[in-house]
């Protein structure tokens, strides 16, 4: 495997877990951005995400800390922390600490995943997560389709990938008829990067039936930054899809991706049926043979790119560059070359 060499620290919207993975009143403990992290849910549903020390001396808030109410309380010596990471309480005291703040995190809580803001410079969010449903604008929503949580998900932990991998696949048309297997490349209708949220379609087909000519299938996909993805598939099988890269540390990420499949006719079941469950597999096996590809990935600046290939990569490496911090900036280009071709 190769360490990426991209900075591991872009600004953006990540995934941290499924929401059926935060319940009320426990917490969950992870690692993201090179940071010990606890995520939990007050007694009224809402989830916060924090670094995981107690302020007052240290104590890790995953081993043994519990959800009072809308708190979350230290084990160590009692410390109360609301959800902005204020401390509200210390039991043998008459007030508490107004000086000091655990490190909270922007959090959305969206198509059954919990999404962090990070940005090393502490700036508010200014792009929102893609919603893999009202954001298509279709009319259709999550009452359209099965749950996905759990038998719909892939989760692949610290593999030496970077987000930008996984973006970068949205404009690589060539690699469908290979790795996916489909009888011909994609045609793109859509690739606007003029935004934090870009926009990239493109008609497919994965029949042998169907002939270049006569394809009526294909994906729209919309990009919030470089951690979050969502699809949307038309003329086949009705799914939508939302692949999320959040790093873990220098050379790790942890890769989630769901899938959402659309409902039979006058079925309202609270899990996947067979059909379901047969259709979000094969999706699945799709997406995992992506992975084989970037878990193991040499990340080439620049690239060697055909002239056809040149247009998407370009716009979507310029694109990407916007995410990373200053010195990022100042090291990398993103740019890319084009190698001559007869």
């Amino acid at each position: 495997m190769a360490k990426p060499t991209l900075s591991m620290k872009p600004t953006g919207w990540f995934q941290v877990a499924w929401s059926a993975e935060v319940t009320v009143r426990e917490v969950h403990r992870m690692t993201y951005f090179g940071r010990e992290m606890v995520a939990w849910r007050t007694t009224s549903g809402q989830v916060a995400v924090f670094d995981a020390y107690c302020e007052h001396l240290g104590a890790h808030l995953g081993y043994g800390g519990h959800v009072e109410g809308e708190n979350l309380v230290c084990p160590f010596h009692g410390w109360e922390w609301n959800s902005e990471g204020r401390n509200v309480c210390i039991p043998y005291e008459n007030h508490p600490n107004k000086g000091r703040r655990i490190r909270s995190y922007p959090v959305v809580e969206r198509n059954e995943s919990i999404w962090i803001w990070h940005d090393v410079e502490g700036r508010a969010p200014y792009f929102d997560v893609p919603d893999v449903f009202a954001d298509f604008d279709d009319g259709k929503s999550a009452d359209d389709y099965y749950p996905s949580f759990p038998v719909g998900v892939l989760y692949r932990e610290r593999l030496e990938l970077h987000p930008q991998y996984i973006m970068e696949n949205g404009v690589d048309f060539a690699h469908f008829k290979f790795v996916h297997k489909t009888p011909f490349i994609p045609e793109f209708t859509r690739q606007d990067f003029d935004e934090p949220v870009s926009y990239v379609d493109f008609t497919v087909a994965f029949d042998d039936a169907v002939s270049e000519d006569d394809v009526s299938s294909g994906v729209e996909a919309i990009n919030g930054g470089l951690g979050v993805a969502v699809t949307k598939s038309w003329g086949m099988v009705d799914n939508r899809t939302l692949s999320a890269v959040t790093p873990v540390d220098d050379s790790t990420s942890d890769v989630r991706f769901t899938v959402w499949i659309g409902r039979k006719p006058g079925d309202q079941s609270a899990e996947m049926n067979d059909y379901a469950k047969t259709m979000a597999n094969y999706i699945i096996e799709q997406f995992a043979a992506d992975i084989n590809i970037w878990a193991h990935q040499r990340y080439s600046d620049p690239p060697a790119l055909s002239r056809r290939e040149f247009e998407g990569f370009r716009a979507l490496r310029a694109w990407a560059a916007q995410f990373y911090p200053d010195e990022q900036n100042r090291t990398h280009t993103h740019t890319s070359t084009v190698e001559a071709t007869s």
